[in-house]
Protein backbone atom coordinates (compact mmCIF):
# COMPACT_ATOMS: atom_id res chain seq x y z
CA UNK A 1 0.00 0.00 0.00
CA UNK A 2 2.75 2.59 0.54
CA UNK A 3 2.43 5.35 -1.56
CA UNK A 4 4.26 8.29 -2.09
CA UNK A 5 3.11 10.12 1.38
CA UNK A 6 3.86 7.00 3.02
CA UNK A 7 7.30 6.37 1.62
CA UNK A 8 8.29 10.20 2.45
CA UNK A 9 7.13 9.78 5.66
CA UNK A 10 9.50 7.30 6.12
CA UNK A 11 12.86 8.81 4.35
CA UNK A 12 11.69 11.91 6.79
CA UNK A 13 11.52 9.53 9.86
CA UNK A 14 15.11 7.75 9.23
CA UNK A 15 16.77 10.89 7.88
CA UNK A 16 18.62 10.59 11.12
CA UNK A 17 21.20 7.62 9.70
CA UNK A 18 23.00 10.37 7.58
CA UNK A 19 26.38 10.74 8.66
CA UNK A 20 26.19 7.10 10.02
CA UNK A 21 28.76 4.09 9.27
CA UNK A 22 27.23 0.62 8.30
CA UNK A 23 28.81 -2.05 10.23
CA UNK A 24 26.62 -4.95 8.79
CA UNK A 25 23.66 -6.00 6.38
CA UNK A 26 21.83 -9.08 7.43
CA UNK A 27 19.28 -11.33 6.25
CA UNK A 28 16.74 -11.96 9.26
CA UNK A 29 15.61 -15.49 9.99
CA UNK A 30 12.25 -15.58 8.62
CA UNK A 31 10.05 -18.77 7.43
CA UNK A 32 7.61 -16.53 5.29
CA UNK A 33 8.07 -15.64 1.64
CA UNK A 34 11.63 -14.30 1.28
CA UNK A 35 12.35 -10.78 -0.39
CA UNK A 36 14.17 -10.36 -3.49
CA UNK A 37 17.88 -8.87 -2.00
CA UNK A 38 20.40 -8.13 -4.47
CA UNK A 39 23.27 -9.00 -4.93
CA UNK A 40 23.04 -11.77 -2.50
CA UNK A 41 23.11 -10.86 0.77
CA UNK A 42 26.80 -11.93 1.96
CA UNK A 43 28.29 -9.78 -0.98
CA UNK A 44 25.90 -6.93 -0.46
CA UNK A 45 27.13 -7.08 3.14
CA UNK A 46 30.89 -6.95 1.92
CA UNK A 47 30.27 -4.34 -0.42
CA UNK A 48 28.70 -1.86 2.18
CA UNK A 49 30.68 -2.86 5.35
CA UNK A 50 32.11 0.25 6.23
CA UNK A 51 30.63 2.92 4.31
CA UNK A 52 28.94 5.76 5.14
CA UNK A 53 25.57 6.85 4.41
CA UNK A 54 25.85 10.73 2.84
CA UNK A 55 21.51 11.35 2.13
CA UNK A 56 18.77 9.51 2.38
CA UNK A 57 16.42 9.78 -0.71
CA UNK A 58 13.34 8.82 -2.31
CA UNK A 59 12.66 8.00 -6.12
CA UNK A 60 8.93 7.34 -5.89
CA UNK A 61 7.79 4.66 -3.90
CA UNK A 62 11.50 3.82 -3.27
CA UNK A 63 13.91 4.88 -0.09
CA UNK A 64 17.07 6.00 -1.00
CA UNK A 65 20.21 5.51 0.83
CA UNK A 66 22.88 6.81 -0.63
CA UNK A 67 27.02 5.94 0.09
CA UNK A 68 30.11 7.58 0.07
CA UNK A 69 31.24 5.67 -2.71
CA UNK A 70 28.06 6.58 -5.12
CA UNK A 71 26.16 3.07 -4.42
CA UNK A 72 22.90 3.42 -3.77
CA UNK A 73 20.63 1.22 -1.39
CA UNK A 74 17.32 0.57 -3.11
CA UNK A 75 14.60 -0.35 -0.20
CA UNK A 76 10.83 -0.69 -1.91
CA UNK A 77 8.09 -1.36 0.31
CA UNK A 78 5.44 -2.42 -2.36
CA UNK A 79 2.71 -3.77 -0.66
CA UNK A 80 3.32 -4.19 3.47
CA UNK A 81 6.86 -2.94 3.27
CA UNK A 82 8.29 -1.14 6.28
CA UNK A 83 11.34 0.81 7.05
CA UNK A 84 12.34 1.65 10.55
CA UNK A 85 14.28 3.03 12.96
CA UNK A 86 12.41 1.71 16.13
CA UNK A 87 10.85 -2.37 16.76
CA UNK A 88 8.79 -3.63 14.18
CA UNK A 89 5.19 -4.59 14.86
CA UNK A 90 6.40 -7.89 15.27
CA UNK A 91 9.86 -9.71 15.04
CA UNK A 92 7.87 -12.59 12.58
CA UNK A 93 7.98 -10.59 9.64
CA UNK A 94 11.47 -8.90 9.88
CA UNK A 95 13.44 -9.51 6.84
CA UNK A 96 16.80 -6.96 6.88
CA UNK A 97 18.79 -5.54 10.14
CA UNK A 98 21.14 -3.11 8.30
CA UNK A 99 24.05 -2.30 11.70
CA UNK A 100 25.20 1.16 12.14
CA UNK A 101 27.83 3.10 14.20
CA UNK A 102 26.95 6.41 14.85
CA UNK A 103 25.52 8.79 17.69
CA UNK A 104 21.65 8.19 16.97
CA UNK A 105 20.59 4.97 15.60
CA UNK A 106 22.57 1.45 15.95
CA UNK A 107 20.18 -0.07 13.40
CA UNK A 108 17.72 0.44 10.31
CA UNK A 109 15.07 -1.91 9.90
CA UNK A 110 13.40 -3.52 6.72
CA UNK A 111 9.92 -5.28 7.92
CA UNK A 112 7.50 -6.50 5.18
CA UNK A 113 4.39 -8.48 6.60
CA UNK A 114 3.35 -10.08 2.67
CA UNK A 115 7.66 -10.60 1.35
CA UNK A 116 6.55 -8.59 -1.56
CA UNK A 117 9.09 -5.80 -0.87
CA UNK A 118 12.57 -5.23 -2.74
CA UNK A 119 16.16 -4.28 -1.06
CA UNK A 120 18.78 -3.69 -3.58
CA UNK A 121 22.50 -2.44 -4.02
CA UNK A 122 22.92 -0.34 -7.01
CA UNK A 123 26.21 0.69 -8.37
CA UNK A 124 27.20 4.30 -9.22
CA UNK A 125 26.53 3.02 -12.97
CA UNK A 126 23.66 1.20 -12.33
CA UNK A 127 21.55 3.97 -10.88
CA UNK A 128 20.71 5.59 -14.20
CA UNK A 129 19.50 2.02 -15.66
CA UNK A 130 17.05 1.62 -12.39
CA UNK A 131 15.90 4.74 -11.46
CA UNK A 132 16.32 6.93 -14.82
CA UNK A 133 13.60 9.20 -16.16
CA UNK A 134 12.81 6.24 -19.24
CA UNK A 135 12.07 3.65 -16.20
CA UNK A 136 10.19 5.54 -13.32
CA UNK A 137 8.54 9.07 -14.03
CA UNK A 138 8.57 12.77 -12.97
CA UNK A 139 8.17 12.40 -9.05
CA UNK A 140 3.90 13.49 -8.39
CA UNK A 141 5.33 16.21 -6.24
CA UNK A 142 7.62 17.79 -8.92
CA UNK A 143 5.48 17.31 -11.97
CA UNK A 144 3.95 20.59 -13.91
CA UNK A 145 0.72 20.73 -15.51
CA UNK A 146 2.17 20.95 -19.39
CA UNK A 147 4.43 17.73 -17.78
CA UNK A 148 1.33 15.61 -16.68
CA UNK A 149 -0.68 16.27 -19.98
CA UNK A 150 2.31 15.70 -22.76
CA UNK A 151 2.75 12.22 -20.97
CA UNK A 152 -0.78 11.26 -20.97
CA UNK A 153 -2.90 13.17 -23.46
CA UNK A 154 -2.97 10.99 -26.07
CA UNK A 155 -3.64 7.77 -23.85
CA UNK A 156 -6.99 6.09 -24.25
CA UNK A 157 -6.98 5.06 -20.94
CA UNK A 158 -9.11 6.25 -17.83
CA UNK A 159 -7.57 9.33 -15.91
CA UNK A 160 -7.71 7.08 -12.89
CA UNK A 161 -5.84 4.06 -14.23
CA UNK A 162 -3.13 6.32 -16.10
CA UNK A 163 -2.29 8.32 -13.16
CA UNK A 164 -0.85 4.65 -11.39
CA UNK A 165 1.36 4.28 -14.86
CA UNK A 166 4.88 4.59 -12.81
CA UNK A 167 6.85 5.47 -16.35
CA UNK A 168 4.34 8.64 -16.38
CA UNK A 169 4.41 10.31 -13.16
CA UNK A 170 5.78 8.09 -10.03
CA UNK A 171 4.25 7.67 -6.41
CA UNK A 172 0.99 8.21 -6.87
CA UNK A 173 -1.07 4.66 -6.25
CA UNK A 174 -4.87 3.34 -5.75
CA UNK A 175 -5.65 5.63 -3.03
CA UNK A 176 -4.06 8.90 -3.81
CA UNK A 177 -5.76 8.80 -7.07
CA UNK A 178 -9.15 8.57 -6.20
CA UNK A 179 -8.19 11.79 -3.74
CA UNK A 180 -6.61 13.79 -6.21
CA UNK A 181 -9.52 12.97 -8.55
CA UNK A 182 -12.28 13.95 -6.48
CA UNK A 183 -10.49 17.39 -5.34
CA UNK A 184 -9.69 18.16 -8.82
CA UNK A 185 -13.65 17.48 -9.56
CA UNK A 186 -12.69 14.93 -12.35
CA UNK A 187 -14.70 11.63 -13.62
CA UNK A 188 -12.49 8.64 -12.60
CA UNK A 189 -13.45 7.71 -15.77
CA UNK A 190 -13.00 10.01 -18.92
CA UNK A 191 -10.42 9.19 -21.10
CA UNK A 192 -6.88 10.75 -20.69
CA UNK A 193 -7.12 11.84 -24.48
CA UNK A 194 -10.58 13.52 -23.49
CA UNK A 195 -9.48 15.55 -20.84
CA UNK A 196 -9.69 19.83 -21.43
CA UNK A 197 -6.22 21.81 -20.03
CA UNK A 198 -8.18 22.88 -17.42
CA UNK A 199 -8.77 19.87 -16.00
CA UNK A 200 -5.16 19.16 -16.69
CA UNK A 201 -4.63 22.47 -14.67
CA UNK A 202 -7.23 21.01 -11.89
CA UNK A 203 -5.40 17.44 -11.81
CA UNK A 204 -1.74 18.57 -11.15
CA UNK A 205 -2.97 21.08 -8.63
CA UNK A 206 -5.17 18.81 -6.92
CA UNK A 207 -1.78 16.19 -6.92
CA UNK A 208 0.46 18.46 -4.93
CA UNK A 209 -2.59 19.65 -2.71
CA UNK A 210 -2.94 15.89 -1.74
CA UNK A 211 -0.10 14.20 -1.11
CA UNK A 212 1.28 17.40 0.62
CA UNK A 213 -1.62 17.38 2.91
CA UNK A 214 -1.07 13.73 3.65
CA UNK A 215 2.60 13.82 4.27
CA UNK A 216 1.57 16.48 6.46
CA UNK A 217 -0.42 13.90 8.17
CA UNK A 218 2.37 11.30 7.92
CA UNK A 219 0.94 8.89 5.42
CA UNK A 220 -2.48 6.85 5.51
CA UNK A 221 -2.95 3.66 7.78
CA UNK A 222 -5.74 1.74 6.90
CA UNK A 223 -8.37 -1.01 8.57
CA UNK A 224 -5.38 -4.05 8.16
CA UNK A 225 -2.91 -1.73 10.21
CA UNK A 226 0.22 -2.02 8.19
CA UNK A 227 1.58 0.97 7.33
CA UNK A 228 3.28 2.87 10.26
CA UNK A 229 5.86 5.15 10.37
CA UNK A 230 9.54 5.14 10.74
CA UNK A 231 8.97 4.70 14.58
CA UNK A 232 6.30 2.35 14.18
CA UNK A 233 3.41 4.81 15.13
CA UNK A 234 0.35 5.00 12.61
CA UNK A 235 -0.41 7.63 10.16
CA UNK A 236 -2.92 10.49 10.37
CA UNK A 237 -4.29 10.86 6.81
CA UNK A 238 -7.35 7.78 6.50
CA UNK A 239 -9.12 10.79 9.25
CA UNK A 240 -8.86 13.20 6.11
CA UNK A 241 -9.99 10.65 3.20
CA UNK A 242 -12.67 12.54 1.18
CA UNK A 243 -13.46 9.22 -0.76
CA UNK A 244 -11.28 6.73 -0.24
CA UNK A 245 -13.01 3.24 1.46
CA UNK A 246 -15.89 5.51 1.92
CA UNK A 247 -18.99 3.98 -0.12
CA UNK A 248 -22.20 4.97 0.74
CA UNK A 249 -21.28 7.91 2.85
CA UNK A 250 -22.20 11.22 1.92
CA UNK A 251 -19.87 13.42 -0.47
CA UNK A 252 -18.23 15.90 1.67
CA UNK A 253 -18.31 18.22 -1.23
CA UNK A 254 -21.90 18.58 -2.26
CA UNK A 255 -22.93 16.51 1.14
CA UNK A 256 -25.74 14.84 -0.99
CA UNK A 257 -24.95 12.26 -3.28
CA UNK A 258 -23.48 8.91 -1.56
CA UNK A 259 -19.77 7.94 -2.35
CA UNK A 260 -20.00 4.97 -5.20
CA UNK A 261 -17.11 2.35 -5.75
CA UNK A 262 -16.43 0.71 -9.23
CA UNK A 263 -13.60 -1.74 -9.96
CA UNK A 264 -10.92 -0.22 -12.83
CA UNK A 265 -8.39 -2.19 -13.55
CA UNK A 266 -9.15 -4.66 -10.77
CA UNK A 267 -8.69 -2.08 -8.60
CA UNK A 268 -11.54 0.02 -6.22
CA UNK A 269 -12.28 3.25 -7.25
CA UNK A 270 -14.28 5.40 -5.14
CA UNK A 271 -15.79 8.50 -6.58
CA UNK A 272 -18.80 11.28 -6.19
CA UNK A 273 -21.18 11.28 -9.51
CA UNK A 274 -22.10 14.46 -8.62
CA UNK A 275 -19.05 16.20 -8.21
CA UNK A 276 -16.98 14.53 -10.43
CA UNK A 277 -18.08 15.02 -13.92
CA UNK A 278 -16.52 14.67 -17.21
CA UNK A 279 -17.32 18.38 -18.36
CA UNK A 280 -18.38 20.94 -16.91
CA UNK A 281 -16.66 23.80 -14.04
CA UNK A 282 -15.26 22.71 -10.87
CA UNK A 283 -14.22 24.89 -8.24
CA UNK A 284 -11.11 25.91 -8.28
CA UNK A 285 -8.73 23.44 -6.31
CA UNK A 286 -7.21 25.66 -3.22
CA UNK A 287 -4.68 24.40 -0.54
CA UNK A 288 -6.03 22.62 2.97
Amino acid sequence: MPELPEVETMRRGVQGVVGHVIQSVQRTPCRLRPIQIQPRIDVLNRRVQGRQITAVGRRGKRVLLHLDDHAVIVIEPRMTGLVLVAQPPNSTHLRVRIGLQGDRHNELLFWDRRGLGTFRLLSADQKQAVLGEHVLGIDALEITTEQLRERLKCSRRAIKVALLDQKAVTGIGNLYAAEILHVAGVDPRTRCDQLSRPQWQRIQAATSMVLREAIRHEGSTLSDGTYRNALNDAGGYQNHHRVYDREGQPCPRCGGQPIRRIVQAQRSTFFCNECQQKRGKHPAVTEA
